[in-house]
């Protein structure tokens, strides 16, 4: 290993930084200074090499890579533990520590892992690992769609989208058997990433489509999305009422009847829909699932923005005194002592728009501008884009402040002419956080009844930032929803289908089993699950997949389907508060199916405006963007 005693480099003129809030992942306004003791150190967070060097060796303790003799070179020359909530310390470093910090982070990149066999990167390798790889499920399109779509005029004709021929009146084939690990038709060639079509695109596609959203979409007038609606189509008679095999009625519960009225303190569980049988009606279609998944990533994102960073001691705290434990709605400032407010205050950048006495439309914030700008992908490369695609549209359309950890070091190693792959793993000690699972959604959404289809695409996606467990959230996901956009309204069927894409050995396998297990190890008391876990990844950053992905996994199991069950317990459990208020908001308004079957009090105060630094579309409304992206889950 070669010696760590480095010189000090000449002093040269300051190097001109652009400051954002530390800590603060999901913030919607990037160029906040960082308010440390040293006022005039400006500091960039989740990239200052110093700050990275501890983040890494978190994460080799974890991997299980030998790095103590680093980690001594490190503390023995003044170096600092990692920020452990926040992005950036509070102090700039010598010239000599920086440097000593960039050399560190390449011997650490060197050390192997020992468990590189049971986590491993190519998508073959995935596939393998995996025996219960699912199969592909046919879905009817949904009658509220045009039958069919000719080639679009931004896309050349050898790569034009397939038709899609609607049967609403046919049977809907079932899932394929659980274990069977059947693979699609054609898909015993391994694909690596972008390897579905021959190449990209020509030319970008208007941001909005050129296909016309269906009936009934209502974004704000002047919005440019509002202009791609057509006042002249009126869907068909009877699609009120109408209802396919396997569609469920509304219950008690499911985002339905009995939410309206806070439970009675002490109630352990919320809008639970204990001992209901679901009977078979109408969801409606895939249009309105998809709405409802829109709606309920926001309002799951919205419900975590007050207390994301908080200790998970302080979120109860806080929501207690307010009469809100268990949570059941937005919180609140009303009514909260002045002293315990002081202790636990919110999270400073969005307690002005995310409490209930704030909420003004959906605010800005990474966990939706990422699905925006996967809307885009699709429009402007197809389902067959490449992960240089996906950097190519960053670079056009994500302003780099919008970005944090992985994607904010991506970011920066794409700028230094880094490519991809390697944009996830020079000097990226955040490539298994959350990152890529926030990314996953849309991937799930476009390909219903098509989980396997959904994790490739993710994994296209995840690549560019990411690698292992943190690719693996991506495709879990996206799996999960892809399952749950077909038409299936069991959220353990969806969490199974989810599973099957994950290497049964890895880490993020084992936390998502372990949340699973202490959810039905104790079905009347989410707390006890939460201390649970806890106690067994309390270690992680508050960031990091696996944790994170061990609590998603308890709440949408304790939850047994519920809407406000789901994004409760998400939020509840502390750590990465809205991106898993988000996910449960997106899984369970699927299974919901409609927007009507979510309780208005989650929705109204959204107004069917969302909030975004992405090109063309700040105050779309969800209704729109359901239909622009039901019209790329009907392309091939």
């Amino acid at each position: 290993m070669p010696p760590r005693a480095r010189p000090a480099p000449a002093e040269g003129p300051p190097v001109s930084r652009t400051a954002a809030e530390p800590g603060c992942r999901g913030a919607a306004t990037p160029g906040a200074l960082a308010r440390h003791a040293d006022r005039d150190a400006l500091r960039l967070t989740w990239v200052q090499p110093e700050d990275l060097v501890g983040h890494e060796l978190r994460q080799a303790a974890e991997d299980g890579r030998d790095a103590e003799e680093i980690r001594r070179a490190w503390l023995s020359a003044g170096g600092p533990p990692a920020p452990n909530r926040a992005g950036a310390s509070p102090t700039r470093p010598s010239p000599h520590l920086r440097e000593l910090a960039v050399h560190l982070l390449d011997e650490l990149a060197q050390l192997p892992s020992p468990l590189t066999t049971k986590e491993p990167r190519a998508l073959a390798d995935i596939r393998t690992a995996c025996p219960n790889w699912p199969g592909r499920r046919d879905t009817p399109a949904s009658p509220h769609l045009p039958a069919t779509s000719a080639a679009r005029p931004d896309r050349p004709t050898p790569q034009a989208r397939r038709p899609v021929t609607p049967s609403p009146t046919s049977p809907r084939p079932e899932a394929a058997p659980w274990g069977s690990g059947a693979p699609p038709p054609g898909e015993a060639g391994a694909r690596g990433p972008g390897d579905l079509h021959p190449g990209p695109r020509s030319g970008p596609a208007p941001a909005h489509g050129p296909l016309r959203p269906a009936t009934g979409v209502s974004t704000p007038a002047g919005h440019p999305a509002a202009r791609t609606a057509d006042p002249t189509t009126t869907p068909p008679p009877g699609e009120a009422g109408a209802r396919g095999p396997g569609d469920l009625h509304p219950v008690s519960g499911r985002g339905g009847a009995g939410e309206n009225s806070p439970p009675a303190p002490g109630t352990a569980r919320p809008g639970a829909d204990a001992g209901v049988t679901a009977t078979r009606a109408p969801t409606g279609g895939l249009l309105p699932r998809l709405h409802a998944g829109w709606l309920g990533r926001a309002v799951g994102c919205l419900l975590g923005k007050p207390v994301e960073k908080l200790p998970l001691p302080a979120i109860r705290a806080l929501a207690r005194a307010t009469g809100n434990w268990p949570l059941h709605t937005w919180f609140t400032a009303r009514g909260l002592p002045a002293d315990l407010a002081a202790r636990h205050p919110w999270n400073r950048r969005s307690a002005p728009t995310s409490l209930a006495e704030n909420i003004d439309g959906m605010p800005e914030d990474d966990d939706l501008n990422y699905p925006l700008l996967n809307l885009l992908l699709l429009q402007r490369y197809g389902k067959g884009f490449r992960t240089t695609d996906v950097a190519r549209l960053w670079l056009d359309e994500l302003p780099a402040g919008r970005t944090f950890t992985a994607e904010r070091l991506a970011y920066r190693n794409l700028l230094h002419g880094i490519e991809p792959p390697h944009t996830a793993t020079h000097r990226n000690p955040f490539r298994e956080w959350i990152g890529a699972q926030i990314r996953a959604d849309v991937h799930g959404w476009t390909h219903p009844g098509d989980p396997a289809a959904a994790a490739e695409q993710a994994y296209r996606d995840a690549t560019l930032t990411h690698t292992a467990n943190g690719v693996y959230g991506a495709m879990f996901v996206a799996a999960a929803l892809a399952d749950a956009a077909g038409g299936t309204t069991d959220v353990h069927i969806c969490l199974r289908t989810g599973l099957s894409v994950v290497p049964p050995g890895s880490r993020l396998a084992q936390a998502i089993r372990f949340g699973i297990d202490a959810a039905r190890a104790q079905p009347d008391d989410f707390d006890r699950v939460v201390d649970r876990l806890h106690i067994t990844y309390g270690h992680h950053h508050w960031v990091h997949v696996v944790p994170n992905a061990a609590l998603l996994a308890a709440a949408l199991t304790h939850a047994d389907g519920d809407f406000t069950g789901s994004i409760c317990r998400a939020v509840s459990g502390g750590w990465d508060t809205d991106s898993n208020g988000a996910t449960a908001g997106s899984l369970a308004g699927l299974i919901a199916g409609s927007p009507e079957a979510i309780p208005p009090r989650w929705t109204a105060p959204l107004k069917n405006r969302l909030a975004t630094s992405v090109a063309t579309l700040d105050g779309i409304g969800f209704d729109t963007l359901a239909a622009l992206t039901a019209q790329e889950a009907l392309h091939p």
